[in-house]
């Protein structure tokens, strides 16, 4: 049973959130209505918290109240308002602090649940993980000597991070070798990139991956046009597929770097909050290039800030399928305990009025975060906005592409293959006996029939046509595979991004965005 002290710890948590709603709610108010709902909040708190004892002191089986606060009525409470706010516990505030720092203290490396075990998807260069031979495709086995049997993926996680500078010692199966592998790592402070990969898709046309928006996102974008040399670029292919935001400041400075000082990248506002409008503080600094930002459904909120600005500003082509629709201003409230409230607290507006936001009401939880994907889905268009060079944009749900993709999809044979995992495990039984691997590796047909004998030896039941009709395909996903096993993630990656058909259709559209920047009209009329 809970002591008396934790029980109104959790009741106080409540008081807060509730005051909070309030104030979000109904807003400031005096006299005797102000007095009147204060009396029911008090009145209904009373309520709850007497409910709350009886089920602890009288229900028939087992009863975690911490649980029935933090994943009961607290986010019951919120997800009545919208799908965004939301209640974090200790674990998860401290969750959402780290990844706004864009570091953690760990070994460094993407473990992934498969067929019951726990699976290292790849190290990130330059880690404890890493450095110490850690393969994608490992299977960790033991951690500390305790087996990870029965583990799911958090649950190793949390065992395999600690303090930097502390130890822990890894036993890893790897295909091939019949005996545990043992290693020792040292923890380290461990940066969360979220400028994973930047780099020449041809000679000065440059390419950018923004996997989300923390702390660091501004810095690792300037750094990365500082390697690209961005004032001799001619071209630039910025990707935003699959970033579901992150922190406001930071999508205001990806913005900021590409249009013009003060020029507007934002706005919100609310009920009881009054406008707010962001600008451009740096600005391009007068350095103009074709630009292209890639979307799709899974690019949301500060991702559609960066692609509504540059939009409204015609300084880029948005290219891909229509984005999340995610324009809702989360306030994060510290709270007592380290437990931390996310409250909605105003609408985002594009810089020509366009609502972001797409409409949530008469929606369960999982139709609104499936609906953007799905193939029914139909963006609301009945805010019709106008961009600086009068191209027709429309808002209230998302961010319209001017030049529509339809996703990527995999044939049977090609879902066989990733969901047997069949490139990594190939990589790694590749690689291995392959342990000095020229750069610059490219597949040829004889690595097609090594990995045809492999399939054969994984029991993976393919036809010789199915070969045939995959080869680029086959090519493309061994080649980023053996990369990353070979060399490092970042290699691996850019292997990935080059041969991407969507990155090759957004290259074919520099010269659209070319005369965007030179005559808007002319773009307008061709579409």
């Amino acid at each position: 049973m809970a002591s008396s002290e934790n029980r109104w710890w959790w009741i106080a948590s409540i008081t807060i959130v509730t005051c909070s709603l309030v104030g979000g709610i109904w807003g400031p108010r005096t006299g005797l209505a102000a007095a009147s709902e204060q009396d029911e909040i008090r009145n209904n708190l009373r309520r709850f918290s007497k409910i709350l004892s009886l089920i602890e002191d009288q229900y028939a089986g087992e009863f975690d109240p911490e649980k029935a606060v933090f994943n009961g009525a607290i986010p019951v409470m919120l997800q009545r308002l919208d799908p965004h706010s939301q209640f974090f516990s200790p674990e998860a505030f401290k969750q959402l602090r780290d990844d706004q720092k864009g570091q953690y203290a760990g070994v460094g490396m993407q473990i992934q649940h498969r067929n019951g075990r726990t699976v290292v998807m790849f190290p990130f260069p330059k880690t404890p993980a890493y450095r110490v031979g850690l393969r994608p495709g490992d299977i960790i086995a033991e951690v500390n000597g305790e087996t990870t049997e029965g583990l799911n993926t958090t649950e190793v996680a949390k065992r395999l991070r600690g303090p930097a500078g502390t130890t822990v010692r890894i036993g890893i199966e790897r295909r091939g070798i019949e005996d545990l592998i043992e290693v020792e790592v040292t923890r380290a402070r461990i940066p969360r990139r979220s400028v994973p990969v930047s780099f020449f898709l041809k000679p000065r046309v440059g390419f950018i991956r923004i996997d989300t928006f923390n702390e660091k996102t501004g810095q690792e974008l300037d750094s990365a046009l500082e390697k690209l040399g961005e004032g001799k670029l001619e071209g630039l292919i910025l990707d935003l597929r699959g970033n579901r935001g992150g922190l406001l400041s930071q999508g205001v400075y990806v913005s900021g770097k590409f249009i013009e000082r003060g020029q507007t990248v934002v706005s919100h506002h609310g009920r009881s909050s009054t406008e707010r409008v962001y600008k451009a503080q740096t600005g391009n600094g007068n350095v103009l290039y074709p630009m292209v930002v890639m979307v799709n459904c899974d690019s949301a909120s500060a991702s559609e800030i960066v692609a509504g600005a540059l939009q409204d500003h015609d300084r880029a082509l948005i290219i891909g399928t229509n984005t999340f629709g995610k324009g809702l201003v989360q306030t994060v409230y510290p709270m007592s305990q380290s437990s931390g409230l996310a409250l909605t607290t105003a609408r985002y507006y594009t810089p020509s009025g366009r609502l972001i936001q797409r409409r949530y009401d008469n929606l369960s939880l999982y139709s609104y975060y499936a609906s953007p994907c799905s193939q029914q889905y139909e963006p609301a268009t009945d805010q019709v906005r106008l961009t600086d060079k009068g191209r027709t944009v429309y808002g209230g749900g998302g961010i319209t592409p001017d030049f529509k993709l339809e996703d990527q999809k995999f044939n049977d044979f090609q879902t066989k293959l990733r969901r047997n995992y069949a490139f990594t495990n190939f990589a790694q039984e590749y690689t291995l006996a392959r342990p000095n691997l020229a750069p610059g590796w490219e597949p040829d047909e004889n690595t097609i029939a090594i990995f045809q004998k492999f399939l054969e030896k994984e029991k993976i039941v393919f036809a010789t046509t199915d070969l045939i009709e995959n080869e680029s395909f086959i090519k493309r996903f061994v080649k980023r595979e053996i990369y990353v096993s070979a060399y490092d993630l970042d290699e691996g990656n850019k292997v990935y991004y080059r041969l991407d058909p969507d990155v090759q259709k957004a290259l074919g559209i520099l010269p659209a965005a070319r005369s965007l920047l030179e005559d808007g009209e002319r773009v307008v009329a061709k579409r």
